[in-house]
C-alpha cells in the first residue's frame, strides 16, 4: 500500500495497490470515528431543547463515544458522566478524567438488562441526578445521521463515486447504517459488508452468532443486544471476527503501513482482505477504520498483553530456566471456597479471619460462580453499589484470568505482571440424566508470591547441588 491524497480528499484516506482504500477515522480530533456523533447528538438535543445550560450529560459507552461527548462537555460547559466496562482500556479513561468528565465502571460480565449494566446503571444515574440526560448512542437518530449525511458522503466524494464495497464494523450500528442507507443511495451496486466480534450478537444470519466464546477482548464493535439504531436491512454480508486476527492485523496495519490503529481496525481490515477477494481488480473496496493506537498502548501494543491471553508465543527472552515448568510444578493448596448464601459482611469477615484476599465463589451444586475479591467489594460498598446484607453473588467478579496445570510458568508470569492473581482451573465431566456435561473445577490460587518462592526455592536447591558436586 502507498499513502496518496485523492482529490478534493481531508487526507483521511490511505489507497492500496490492491484496490482497497482505507478511511482512518483516527485522524478526527478524539481519535475515533465516535468524534462525529458525539458532536451531532449534542448539538441535536440543544436544538430541540432537550439539553440546555446546566444540564449533566450522562452516556453508557465502551469509550469513544465518551470521549466524544467529552469533548463536547467540555467546549461547552457540559457536566458529564462516562459509564464504562472494566474492560476498557485505562488510557480511555485517562483521556476522559483529563476532559473532565467523570467515569463509573461496570462488571464486563453484566449483560445489557442487568441492573449492574452500563445501561440500567446510566439510567439509575439520570433518575438521581436533576436536569440530567441520556443522549443514548444506541437509539439516538443523531447516531446514523451524522454518518448519513457526512462520513458516507465524504467517502462517495473522496472516492470520485468509485466504489464497489464497503466494509464498515458495527458497534452501536450507527455507522454502518448512516454509511450504508447513503451508499445504497448514490452507489446502488454497491456491496455493504459489516463487521462483529465472535461472542457478539449482531451479525447475520443468526447462526452466525452461535459460539462458545463468551467473552471478547476486542473493544468498540459488538454487542449482547441489538440497538435500535443498527439497521441489518443495509447490510449485504456480515463476517464474524477472532480477537487474535484482529489484533495481528492491527499490528501488521502498523507496522507495514506506517497507521497507527486500534483492534477495531484490524477487525475491519481482516475482513477487508477476505470479502475484496471477490471483487475484480478494477473495482475498488473501502474499509473504514474506526479508532487509532493511542488508546491500547498497554493493550494489544504490548507483545506481554498479548502473550498472557494466548494471542502470541510466550517468548523466554531473558533465558530463565523455569519458563517451560508447569503450574503443575507448583505447590497449590486445596481451595478454599465460599458460599454463595453469605452476604458481603459475611464473605469479609470469614476472608479476613482466614487470612486470603481473593476466595472463589461455588453455588449449592459446587459450581464456580466467580471471585470474592476484598479490594472490590470494599469498592462496591463504598460507592453504595451493594449493602452489606446483600448477598456475596451482587459484588463477585466475573472476569477473571486463568491457566491449567499444564500451562507454562512463562504464560503465568506474562498473567501476572498486569493481574494480581491467576486461578488455577480444570475441566471436570459431570454426570446428568442422557448427558455428560464440562465444567470448569477452580483447583487454586496462584499469586506473584507463589510463582517467586518456588523460582527461589528451586534456585537455591540447584546451587546447593552444584556446590555439593564440587
Amino acid at each position: 500500500m502507498k499513502c496518496l491524497k485523492l482529490p478534493g480528499s481531508d487526507a483521511k484516506f490511505v489507497i492500496g495497490l490492491s484496490g482497497i482504500v482505507a478511511k482512518c477515522e483516527f485522524f478526527n480530533p478524539g481519535g475515533s470515528v465516535k468524534d462525529r456523533i458525539g458532536f451531532r447528538m449534542v448539538e441535536d438535543a440543544e436544538k430541540s431543547g432537550a439539553l440546555r445550560p446546566g444540564f449533566t450529560i450522562i452516556e453508557p459507552t465502551s469509550g469513544n463515544t465518551g470521549i466524544g461527548l467529552a469533548m463536547a462537555s467540555a467546549v461547552k460547559g457540559y457536566r458529564c458522566i462516562i459509564v464504562m466496562p472494566q474492560k476498557m482500556s485505562n488510557e480511555k479513561v485517562s483521556v476522559l478524567r483529563s476532559l473532565g468528565a467523570e467515569i463509573i465502571r461496570t462488571p464486563t460480565a453484566a449483560s445489557f438488562d442487568s441492573p449492574e449494566g452500563l445501561i440500567a446503571v446510566a439510567q439509575k444515574l439520570q433518575r438521581e441526578i436533576p436536569n440530567s440526560i441520556i443522549l443514548n448512542q444506541y437509539c439516538n437518530a443523531s447516531n446514523p445521521l451524522a454518518h448519513y449525511d457526512l462520513t458516507g458522503a465524504e467517502i462517495f466524494d473522496q472516492c470520485d463515486g468509485k466504489i464497489d464495497m464497503a466494509i464498515v464494523g458495527a458497534g452501536t450500528g450507527g455507522t454502518v447504517t448512516g454509511v450504508g442507507r447513503k451508499l445504497r443511495e448514490l452507489c446502488p451496486n454497491c456491496i455493504i459488508v459489516s463487521v462483529d466480534p465472535e461472542g457478539s450478537i449482531l451479525a447475520e444470519p443468526e447462526s452466525l452468532n452461535q459460539s462458545d466464546t463468551t467473552f471478547y477482548e476486542l473493544e468498540g464493535i459488538g454487542y449482547d443486544f441489538l440497538p435500535t439504531v443498527l439497521d441489518r436491512s443495509v447490510v449485504d454480508k456480515w463476517y464474524k471476527v477472532a480477537d487474535v486476527d484482529c489484533f495481528n492485523m492491527a499490528r501488521r496495519l502498523i507496522k507495514e503501513e506506517g497507521l497507527l490503529c486500534g483492534g477495531s481496525s484490524g477487525a475491519a481490515m481482516t475482513v477487508a482482505l477476505k470479502a475484496a477477494a471477490s471483487l475484480r481488480a478494477d473495482q475498488r473496496c473501502v474499509v473504514l477504520l474506526p479508532d487509532g493506537i493511542r488508546n491500547y498502548m498497554t493493550k494489544f501494543v504490548s507483545d506481554h498483553w498479548l502473550e498472557a491471553r494466548n494471542f502470541k508465543p510466550v517468548i523466554n527472552e531473558h533465558g530463565h530456566w523455569w519458563w517451560d515448568e508447569t503450574v503443575a510444578k507448583l505447590k497449590i493448596e486445596r481451595n478454599f471456597t465460599i458460599s454463595s448464601k453469605l452476604t458481603c459482611s459475611e464473605t469479609i469477615s470469614l476472608m479476613k479471619q482466614k487470612n486470603y484476599t481473593e476466595v472463589p465463589i461455588i453455588d449449592a451444586n459446587n459450581t464456580f460462580l466467580g471471585m470474592a475479591s476484598i479490594p472490590y467489594i470494599m469498592n462496591m460498598l463504598m460507592t453504595c453499589k451493594v449493602k452489606q446484607n446483600d448477598l456475596i453473588t451482587e459484588a463477585i467478579q466475573m472476569q477473571y484470568r486463568s491457566v491449567a496445570l499444564n500451562s507454562s510458568l512463562g504464560l503465568l508470569s506474562r498473567i501476572l505482571e498486569t493481574e494480581p492473581y491467576a486461578l488455577v482451573v480444570q475441566d471436570e465431566a459431570c454426570l446428568r440424566p442422557n448427558a455428560v456435561i464440562k465444567k470448569e473445577s477452580v483447583k487454586g490460587i496462584i499469586t506473584t508470591v507463589d510463582l517467586l518462592n518456588y523460582i527461589t526455592t528451586m534456585a537455591s536447591e540447584k546451587s546447593n547441588q552444584v556446590n555439593g558436586s564440587i
